[in-house]
């Protein structure tokens, strides 16, 4: 009875804080979200990326295509995440705006199964880094296990929903920070700027800068999938964008510059440059860096899995899909998948398929929400059929056409017909001019100047049958 009760608490809390269907009001301001979305990126994922460019390409290039994709990829990420805060949706629900209410669904699939692979190969990689130390120490190894235990910490975090994580965050954000100063001070004591810059490049790698910039702007747009989820929480537009623009850009030059110092350092101690390999750099720098890369993970995994369960209980008004059963649901089927080590082989051809898949959503929900829709989104988004929202049977075909393009031509750009200017920024532009022409060409752009309302401030509808 008492493990029953605790449950039902747990789960009116969440429900009652609104970590459940509909919109929430924010109350953080610019240096929580800023510390929250600095622990968020600060991430294994994120530093092993970094591991990727060198010496494919030279480390003082590899540094610059960090820092120019980081800007790039993170104006998109911070007016997504606006979005958020304006209406107090998450990001998947906005989607309902631009493809209807039933064409959200897709997008929401594709950003579950993504989310679902994310929490996979960080779990994996927090395991095999653990498992180093710990066969280092003891000779047991059982990499399997220890992704599972580590997973199993990230759901127990993430259940508390997003009260529990803008409380540890931050603190986790500060340990992590004092451990990566640790290490870029043991890299450049031993060798100096000079030294990291005259590393030869490997061409036979097959890295081009341009395909550096590639990556590190689809690592934004697979944290933009997030953006809204997060920023929702802010007290004020201003504390939104300013906290996750500066953290978000922060943590992800810190961290992928970390990941090129530290395969830079191993390379000029004479090692074997293994990119995407946790024990290769914790091999150089020790047990600080191996606590660096266990803490980001469960700062990181622990939005992951919110932003996949939020997701969900997101897609329809249905009272009856609610946080608690679906994170207990969700966060078993992340932990049963974090034995799938062999995910890992293949990293960057999950980045692609990220970028190929959401930089068209991303740039359909900017065009529509920011230039065809004036800013303004009604209450009608959180019905479950008819009203502004439901296009033809729910589904807005113009924008599934344009999401259809965008990805394929994202796909062209990157393995068929390589663009000099790389996939993600022509697949951006494509899908935005697109939109806005169809737009256009229908007479559906709003040239009306509505004062902004949070949803929770616009009059409340009379629930009907159709929106449960």
């Amino acid at each position: 009875m008492s493990t029953t009760s605790a449950y039902r608490r747990l789960a009116n809390h969440l429900d009652q804080q609104s970590d459940g269907y509909g919109p929430l009001r924010g109350t953080l301001g610019t240096a929580r979200m800023g510390m929250i979305w600095l622990a968020a990126n600060l991430v294994v994922t994120t530093l092993l990326t970094g591991t990727l460019f060198v010496p494919g390409i030279g480390w003082g290039t590899a540094i610059a295509m960090i820092v120019l994709g980081t800007l790039l990829g993170g104006s998109v990420l911070v007016l997504v995440g606006n979005m958020g805060t304006r209406t107090g949706l998450p990001t998947m629900s906005l989607t309902k705006g631009s493809f209807g209410l039933g064409g959200s669904f897709l997008p929401v699939a594709a950003n579950v199964v993504t989310l679902m692979g994310w929490s996979w190969v960080q779990a994996m990689l927090a395991g095999v880094t653990v498992n180093f130390l710990v066969e280092q120490a003891t000779g047991f190894s059982s990499p399997v296990l220890f992704s599972v235990l580590c997973q199993l910490l990230v759901v127990c975090l993430a259940i508390f929903g997003h009260t529990g994580i803008a409380r540890v965050e931050p603190w986790l954000a500060l340990v992590i920070l004092a451990f990566m100063a640790y290490i870029f001070v043991t890299a450049f004591l031993a060798h100096g700027p000079a030294d990291f810059v005259a590393i030869p490049q490997d061409t036979e790698a097959g890295w081009t800068p341009v395909a550096a910039l590639d990556v590190v702007i689809a690592t934004a747009i697979s944290w933009t999938v997030l953006s809204a989820e997060f920023n929702r929480l802010a007290r004020t537009q201003a504390a939104g964008m300013i906290g996750s623009g500066v953290g978000y850009a922060l943590s992800t030059v810190l961290a992928m510059t970390l990941g090129a110092t530290a395969i830079g350092y191993v390379v000029l101690d004479g090692g074997e440059a293994l990119a995407f390999d946790p024990t290769v750099i914790v091999a150089a720098f020790g047990a600080p860096l191996a606590l660096v890369i266990f803490l980001s993970v469960m700062a990181t995994n622990t939005m992951v899995v919110y932003g996949m369960v939020a997701s969900v209980v997101n897609m329809a008004p249905s009272r009856r899909v609610t946080f608690l059963p679906t994170a207990i649901v969700l966060g078993t089927i992340s932990i049963l998948g974090s034995t799938w080590l062999a995910l890992l082989d293949q990293f960057t051809a999950f980045l692609v398929v990220i970028g190929s898949l959401f930089i068209p959503v991303f740039a359909i929900m900017l065009v529509d929400y920011y230039l065809v829709r004036a800013r303004h989104y009604g209450r009608d988004i959180l019905r479950g059929r008819g009203g502004e929202y439901w296009f033809t049977g729910g589904v807005n075909i113009a924008a599934v056409l344009v999401w259809m393009t965008g990805a394929g031509a994202s796909l062209l750009l990157t393995y068929v017909v390589p663009s000099p200017i790389g996939a993600t920024i022509p697949t951006f532009v494509l899908s935005a001019l697109l939109y806005l022409g169809w737009a256009a060409a229908t007479g559906r752009i709003d040239r009306t100047k509505r004062a902004h309302a949070h949803l929770l401030d616009l009059p409340e509808r009379k629930e009907t049958h159709a929106d449960r």
